[in-house]
């Protein structure tokens, strides 16, 4: 199991059992606070790939779910249109 803090921008677009990828690797999230994620690394993944060498402290590269940025956006845009 890998836990990761992320930025709160980058939180909430995060549920748990929702996707995320870290280094361009999709994982599932399994557990979510306000400061972190935790994934689960199944065989396969830590035997092909560099996750299992990451150490505490490791900076990674978080990428967000693209629908719930599409989905944030387009509430945005609506809450805006309402409000003219």
């Amino acid at each position: 199991m890998v836990r990761v803090r992320a930025p709160r921008e980058l939180l909430r677009y995060m549920v748990v059992k929702g996707p995320v990828c870290i280094d361009g690797i999709s994982l599932t999230i399994i557990a979510k606070d306000a400061e972190s994620f935790s994934v689960s690394l199944v065989q396969y993944t830590q035997e092909h790939t560099n996750l299992v060498g990451r150490k505490p402290g490791d900076r990674v590269n978080p990428e967000t779910d693209i629908m719930a940025r599409y989905i944030d956006a387009l509430l945005e845009a609506r809450a805006q249109e309402a409000g003219q």
